[in-house]
């Protein structure tokens, strides 16, 4: 069994995540989304919308998606890479080159964006619908 991971926020759950998730299981059989706690997105000075709880439900509802666990910090990734016995780690494109290091445990693929769509984007929107 080809198992992938991926790593995000996944705050305000839209089509950008879902073709993201989509892409990503398709490169393996098993899908592992590793989801920022609460306390990690203070520390990277991020503010949900839905708490680390609400957003894991959320994600754990998603077809594509095999498992959801925690993300407490940046340096965990190489240790879940192991533990969780992964072939493919996945991010998207923005962080190109930021998790090449994982390549001495795992395939590392940057996938594209999905254009035109962003949790920041959809923030900025609603604030400007509520004027």
């Amino acid at each position: 069994m080809k198992k992938v991971i991926t790593y995000g926020t996944f705050d305000l759950l839209h089509w950008g995540h879902i073709n993201l998730l989509k892409r990503a299981k398709d490169l393996g059989d098993y899908l592992i989304v590793a989801v920022s706690s609460d306390e990690f997105n203070k520390l990277k000075n991020k503010k949900s919308y839905h708490s680390y709880e609400n957003r894991k439900m959320i994600l754990e509802a998603v077809r594509y998606v095999d498992e959801v666990i925690p993300e407490h910090n940046w340096e965990q990734k190489a240790k879940d890479v192991v533990n969780h016995d992964v072939d493919i780690f996945v991010m998207g494109d923005d962080w190109e080159g930021e998790f090449d290091e994982l390549d001495e445990y795992c395939e590392v693929v940057y996938l594209p964006r999905t254009a035109g769509i962003s949790t920041t984007k959809i923030k900025k929107e609603l604030v400007q619908v509520a004027r």
